[in-house]
């Protein structure tokens, strides 16, 4: 027995012993080629002499049932392949199926006058009955495929044709393409009418019209058929097909897939070729039934609609490839029992096999018989066995059993091993020594022939395209699984289920075919996972194109929906792969920082911050590189990140002690300080990290009070380094103007250095605000030492520039004071002021003062002062030790009067100035000097700070050119915080002991207090106090230098002078004399010398009566041409803010000394100064005008509504009361008084405090604030003309009292109701 007949002859017991969940090679290559056969003879019937034609025909015919099948297995084909190019179906309009009945009604009642053919017509009104079928026009509703709509025509009008008794032969079939033509052009007409039509669809239509011409005679392919009568109603072929197997390619591909010789696979075609038959292929697809196991029931699918979806596409493809079989041979349909196709009915279909079947001719009959006991399946097998008597196996898979000649047993089992078998015979050729390393091979591993032999199958036995995308998948799998296929065949054997998921969704599938999908991607998931678990090694390296291809495959597995019956499986080992990357990760660190901590070095600080370093740059690359969680879920850099940082903050505490240590040991210390604040900066950022990554993890780490040491130290040192800053700074600064604002560069270079440490903490981002603003605080206090310093340096330049000391053996002290003595006492009769020159470098220091306020305003802004300060306020304070409160008193020395002088003489004057002194004898405070006043007015202001009752002496000294200067006399006041609690300023007297006990000698200072606060504002304020006062105290000076010519110029003497029209010149020689007498004086002389004598007042001179302008305006000439002279380089070298403040202050200068010339100052004691006459003060208010016009320069000087101000209102108001009579005076001031007393008057305001001055906005708010303030009463301006008056002292002293219980009345109500208000909140804040 030859090999073939061995393996096709085996015995009915053998086949017994299969297991029934094996396919076997014998069944498998029988049943394969009965499919190969039946596609061979149902798509040619050329003769051998036609061998080529015949060739092109089958391969044609081919693509008619199976070529719409695309290059893959997973497509569905259709008959109309060849035209339409393998894309699938495109859908009609739903619209056309009402336009199409339209059109159909008009040609089958003749309206159409395009389609009046009778033929035509009744083809169409034939249709016409079927399409309007309820039916029918569901089905077309739910698939809108134009194929199926033109098939159903080709069926109704085959029926009508081949009853056609005027066709003859073979002409019913030219008819037949002839009426599909013109339906098919029908339809394109029907279709222009409507909208959104595809363009793809106009093509396909165009084509099929073209495709569907009548062919020629020599294109039929069915010359050498010839057409005999037999046995009445029996049609017998003459058939002349030729069989051999080199034209048959599925056949060729059976025997190299089976590896049978061409021989022996001839005998074996040649044997089966008796039973497969077209007839019979016809009758096995007539035989399913869509309502049994096999190839579906409504039980098999999940919901109603996926069944009838399902079913309603099922019926399409078997009738297009019944309409298919008998379109190549139409001799099929005349022997057919019924013109309308397969029949489905709800009992199953008869076997071909039975005997019953009486609409079969008794010749097919036995032709079957014939074959069946010629089968490789033998009927002993059928009638003794009952593995083909039931439906469904034990296993749930449907055994069709032998009612089909072409579909095996179980059609799936059979389908999924012929693709295993291609897919083995695949990869032998492909690693057999015949193809090439460099050859390209497809990644779907199946060549062309097994394709099309498997699709073939996949039709004939029914194959859904759901099964045959997943049958694919699983077996990739398991080739996959034992190495046999690369990696990237699974993407491509899932492209192949997503296509099929697209065409029909997996809600629609049948419930086995989705149980599959799920149970074949849940194994790929495992195996993914599991590749991926393994790839983690490679941590925190890894690499985009490591994982890749498992992440998309993850990916589209997870995302498909089907894995939630393996949840809980997923889970567990999505946890293991967790636990893994940690598990690598805390590996990872541990052995990077033992590397790190192994080299050498003394910087304990290093390691660490390479270790942050590593830290950081592996998250953002992770981070970088794996945007979004791996399969939903697992996050990388979190995962890293929540094990590492942990990891690495517990090395740190471990160092902390070591790099405490290592960063104070020496002026150098191992562990620069620098490094440590990269090392907060680090870690900060790691934390942020954690933060941001893990939401929900915890570190236990007090960032700030780790590092909070380091930064007090560094601030402790920036601070010890501010005298260094402001020392280099003047040193360096040679005071030249070097911009249009005029300052040097020393203040520049000072608030750079005060800047740096400012962005320094502010670049340290720190975490704890409450910390942070204590630090920012601290820096605010440092910053102030640092101005105040600068103030006191360059006001003690300032002084020595302004009051230069000669090199004569002299002390320099005595020296100064000494000339300024000389300039003021060389006089007879009149003195001689001589100009001062101003130097450059004053007036640049000056613009340095007013230069520093705006850079330390742009501190205060940079510092962000306010928010520091809030935060402070709202944050509670850490518990520290308790410190003694300080407090700030600021005293103002104003003045003092009727001091007494030393000598005897009446007309002896003093240069005062006053010191205060603490307890133990130490100075705390000094003025200036003022020269030639009983009177003098100092108005300088101090400040003390306190932590306890501190008791102050006041002394008032008269300087001595030589030796020690004399006491005056002085008084005793306490700086008592309990006794100035209000913060409201007090006026306090204080009364002079002197040597002349019958003095009233007394001093005013005007004192107020404030809380010193540890507190940036303060702070702030206090640096902004002291260059406000140092700008002062050097204004003051210039116009100190200024104000001997003022009140030389403008005096009485000059208007007497004028009066007289006499000139006055100076005496140098008397003058030099009194200077004499006064050094001999301070040397020390006995009370018998000779005293210095006064000048003798000059005798009256008679002058003309009236005075022109010209003349009152030449009298004060020298005053013009003073300012001239010295203002200029004050011009030139100021300022523009400091010059305007310089001018102003001159003017008010000039309006005090007019003021002086005109009345006393206010006082209950008598006044020895005179009224000048009404001439007189007619020459004095004409100078105001003057120095006004002067001042104004016609606009290009200071404006009017400055020089106007509310000081010079008051000194033309002196006009209209002065030469009032003295009872109408007391009168109007006594109006005056009570006037002012039934006027609201305003509570009195806190003091000047610290934190109005602690920017430069609060200070402009403070000026307006002042100008708001209530004008003077004219009741003082009268009191001070009364002082001139005789027999005025008691009422002075009356009006003075009044004013004054009134002013203590107010005081005393303002501190009640501020008790009662603090009160009431203490009594509020507890509920």
């Amino acid at each position: 027995m030859s090999q073939l007949s061995r393996r096709s002859y085996d015995s009915t017991a053998h086949e017994r012993r299969l297991s029934k969940y094996r396919v076997t090679d014998d069944d498998l290559f029988d049943y394969v080629l009965r499919v190969a056969i039946l596609s061979y003879v149902t798509s040619t019937k050329v003769t051998d002499t036609h061998a080529k034609v015949a060739e092109t025909k089958e391969k044609d015919h081919h693509y008619k049932l199976s070529g719409a099948i695309s290059y893959s297995i997973v497509s569905i084909g259709d008959i109309f392949k060849e035209i339409g190019g393998g894309s699938r179906s495109v859908k009609f309009p739903e619209k056309l199926l009402k336009v199409l009945e339209q059109k159909l009604q008009s040609i089958a009642m003749g309206r159409d006058q395009a389609y009046s053919d009778q033929l035509t017509r009744r083809t169409m009104a034939v249709f016409y009955n079927h399409f309007m079928g309820d039916g029918f026009r569901k089905q077309m509703k739910e698939n809108r495929s134009i194929e199926e709509l033109i098939l159903m025509f080709a069926a109704q009008s085959t029926g009508v044709l081949k009853k056609e008794p005027t066709l003859v032969d073979d002409a019913w079939k030219v008819e037949l393409n002839n009426q599909i033509a013109q339906f098919v052009r029908m339809l394109r007409e029907c279709l222009k009418g409507l909208n959104h039509v595809s363009p793809e669809l106009n093509s396909r239509l165009d084509m099929y019209q073209t495709k569907l011409s009548p062919p020629s005679s020599h294109d039929s392919g069915h010359d050498s058929v010839s057409v005999t009568r037999d046995r009445g109603d029996s049609v017998s072929t003459v058939q002349t097909v030729n069989t051999s197997i080199q034209d048959m390619p599925l056949a060729l591909t059976i025997a190299n897939l089976f590896k049978i010789p061409e021989q022996a696979m001839q005998n074996e075609v040649d044997r089966l070729r008796k039973i497969c038959t077209e007839k019979v292929g016809v009758t096995c697809l007539k035989n399913i039934n869509a309502g049994a196991p096999f190839p579906g029931r409504r039980e098999d699918f999940p919901s109603e609609t996926a069944w009838t979806q399902w079913r309603t596409l099922e019926t399409s493809q078997l009738s297009q490839l019944m309409v298919a079989m008998m379109s190549t041979n139409p001799e099929l349909a005349k022997s057919m029992p019924s013109d309308d196709g397969p029949t489905y009915t709800s009992a199953r279909p008869s076997s071909v096999y039975s005997t019953a079947r009486a609409d079969l001719p008794a010749s097919t009959i036995r032709h079957v018989s014939a074959a069946s006991i010629s089968s490789r399946r033998s009927a002993a097998t059928v009638a003794g066995g009952d593995s083909f008597s039931e439906d469904v196996d034990e296993d749930g898979e449907i055994r069709v059993g032998h009612h089909f000649t072409f579909i095996p047993p179980n059609p799936k089992r059979f389908y999924k091993r012929l693709v295993e078998h291609c897919i083995k015979a695949e990869l032998e050729l492909l690693y057999s020594p015949e193809v090439d390393d460099t050859d390209e091979v497809p990644l779907t591993i199946l060549s062309q022939p097994h394709v099309q032999l498997i699709n073939e199958c996949a039709v004939r036995w029914r194959i859904g395209q759901s099964y045959r995308a997943t049958c694919f998948l699983e077996l990739i799998k398991q080739f996959y699984e034992r190495g046999e296929v690369p990696m990237e065949c699974i993407p491509v054997a899932l492209q192949t289920v997503t296509k099929s998921l697209h065409d029909v969704e997996i809600d629609r599938w049948s419930i086995q075919d989705a149980e599959l999908l799920a149970n074949v991607y849940g194994g790929l998931y495992n195996i993914f996972l599991s590749s991926l678990y393994h790839t983690m090694e490679s941590l925190p390296n890894l690499k985009v194109s490591e994982i890749e291809p498992y992440l998309s495959v993850l990916d589209h597995i997870r995302e498909s929906g089907l894995m939630g019956q393996f949840e809980a499986d997923i889970n567990s080992r999505l946890l293991d792969l967790e636990d893994r990357i940690r598990h690598i990760s805390a590996q990872y660190y541990q052995d990077k920082m033992q590397q790190l901590q192994s080299s050498p070095g003394v910087n304990r600080a290093l390691p660490l911050l390479l270790m942050t370093d590593e830290m950081e740059k592996a998250a953002k690359q992770l981070d970088k590189r794996f945007p979004e969680p791996l399969v939903g879920r697992i996050d990388l850099v979190s995962l890293v990140v929540e094990v590492q940082v942990p990891l690495f903050i517990a090395d740190l505490k471990k160092s902390g002690k070591k790099l405490l240590e290592s960063s104070t040991n020496g002026p150098t210390p191992d562990v620069p300080i620098q490094d440590i604040f990269s090392l907060y900066r680090r870690t900060k950022t790691l934390l942020e990290m954690f933060r941001a990554f893990c939401p929900t993890g915890q570190v236990e780490f007090d960032l700030g009070q780790f590092f909070m040491q380091y930064v007090l130290r560094w601030l402790s040192e920036t601070d010890s380094k501010t005298g260094q800053w402001v020392q280099a700074a003047i040193a360096a600064d040679k005071f030249q103007a070097e911009n249009a604002e005029g300052h040097s560069s020393s203040i520049v270079d000072l608030f750079d250095s005060l800047r740096s440490p400012i962005a320094f903490l502010q670049e340290l981002e720190w975490s704890d605000e409450y910390q942070n603003a204590r630090f920012f605080t601290s820096l605010s206090k440092t910053i102030s030492k640092a101005v105040e310093q600068y103030c006191r340096n360059v006001e003690e330049l300032f002084m020595t520039e302004m009051f230069p000391r000669p090199t004569e053996y002299l002390q320099p002290q005595k020296s100064s004071a000494w000339l300024e003595k000389a300039r003021q006492l060389a006089t007879t009769g009149e003195k001689k002021v001589e100009p001062f020159n101003f130097q450059p470098e004053s007036c640049v220091k000056l613009n340095n003062v007013e230069a520093a306020r705006k850079l330390l305003d742009n501190l205060y802004s940079q510092m962000q002062v306010d928010k520091i300060t809030e935060v402070l306020a709202t944050c509670p304070p850490v518990p520290e030790k308790a410190e003694r409160l300080r407090f700030l008193f600021t005293v103002k020395i104003v003045m003092a009067e009727n001091l007494v002088p030393l000598d005897s003489s009446p007309s002896s004057l003093l240069d005062t100035f006053v010191t205060l002194s603490d307890e133990a004898g130490n100075r705390l405070v000094k003025t200036r000097t003022i020269y030639d006043s009983v009177n003098p007015r100092w108005e300088e202001t101090f400040d003390i700070s306190v932590d306890k009752p501190l008791w102050l002496m006041c002394s008032i000294r008269d300087r001595a050119l030589m030796g020690q200067h004399d006491v005056v006399g002085r008084s005793f006041i306490c700086l008592n915080p309990s006794q100035y609690g209000d913060y409201l300023t007090h006026d306090v007297w204080l009364s002079l002991e002197s040597a002349n006990q019958s003095s009233e000698s007394r001093i005013l200072l005007r004192i107020s207090m404030e809380g010193e606060t540890d507190d940036a504002q303060f702070y702030f304020g206090r640096a902004f106090r002291s260059l406000k006062r140092s700008e002062g105290d050097m204004m003051r000076i210039f116009i100190d230098k200024m104000s001997p010519f003022i009140r030389q110029s403008i005096s009485r003497a000059v208007v007497k002078n004028l009066m007289k029209g006499g000139s006055s010149t100076l005496d140098y020689n008397r003058a030099l004399a009194n200077v004499t007498g006064l050094y001999r004086s301070a040397l020390g002389s006995s009370s018998s010398e000779v005293q210095i004598p006064l000048p003798a007042s000059e005798k009256s001179r008679v002058r003309p009566e009236e005075l022109s302008d010209v003349e009152i305006e030449r009298a004060i000439v020298p005053l013009f041409d003073y300012f001239d002279a010295n203002l200029q380089i004050l011009n030139t070298h100021l300022s523009e803010t400091a010059k305007e403040m310089v001018m102003l202050r001159v003017w008010k200068e000039i309006l005090t000394v007019i003021e002086g010339l005109l009345i006393p100052p206010l006082s209950k004691l008598p006044s020895d100064m005179k009224p000048l006459r009404d001439r007189e003060v007619d020459i004095v208010f004409k100078w105001l005008k003057f120095l006004r016009d002067y001042f104004y320069a016609d606009g290009e000087g200071i404006s009017l509504e400055v020089l106007q101000n509310q000081k010079y209102r008051d000194v033309l108001s002196i006009r209209l009361y002065y030469d009032w009579h003295t009872d109408t005076l007391m009168e109007e001031c006594v109006r005056a008084m009570q006037q002012s007393l039934r006027e609201a008057v305003p509570v009195k305001k806190r003091v000047k405090t610290v934190y109005n001055q602690r920017n430069l906005g609060t200070i402009k708010e403070r000026k307006r604030e002042k100008k708001q303030e209530k004008e003077a009463s004219s009741g003082e301006v009268i009191l001070r003309i009364l002082r001139m008056r005789p027999n005025t002292s008691d009422f002075i002293a009356q009006q003075l009292e009044m004013m004054a219980n009134v002013r203590t009345q107010q005081e005393r109500s303002q501190v009640a109701q501020l008790q009662r208000k603090t009160h009431g909140s203490r009594q509020v804040a507890p509920g």
